[in-house]
């Protein structure tokens, strides 16, 4: 039962972001996370449940795995078998500012 996973803009453009800045500095490390990102986002597709409810949403459908020192934020639509990614946010800063 596999779930089909849905990049929002915003989750295209973090680890986007992410990456650039990594690559000024340390281009292997740069495609070391790079990968480890897109290799937990694919656990999704089958464990979708995997991750905790994120616990400052109070209706609780946004979950939270980790991926080293990075949060990926998403939402399981279950009626529609689909894992809607939404931020990638480095552990170390502030909550993101939204997460749709």
């Amino acid at each position: 039962m596999d779930f089909k996973v849905v990049w929002t803009d915003l989750a295209i453009a973090d680890p986007k972001e992410i990456i650039d800045y990594l690559d000024e500095s340390n281009p292997s490390a740069a495609e070391r996370i790079g990968r480890g990102i897109i290799e937990h986002v694919k656990i999704l597709e089958s464990f979708p449940m995997i991750g905790p409810a994120y616990p400052r949403r109070s209706s609780g459908t946004i979950r939270e795995i980790v991926c080293g020192n990075y949060r990926i934020f998403y939402e399981v639509v279950k009626e529609a078998k689909a894992v809607n990614l939404l931020r990638i946010w480095h552990g170390a800063r502030n909550e993101p500012p939204r997460l749709r």
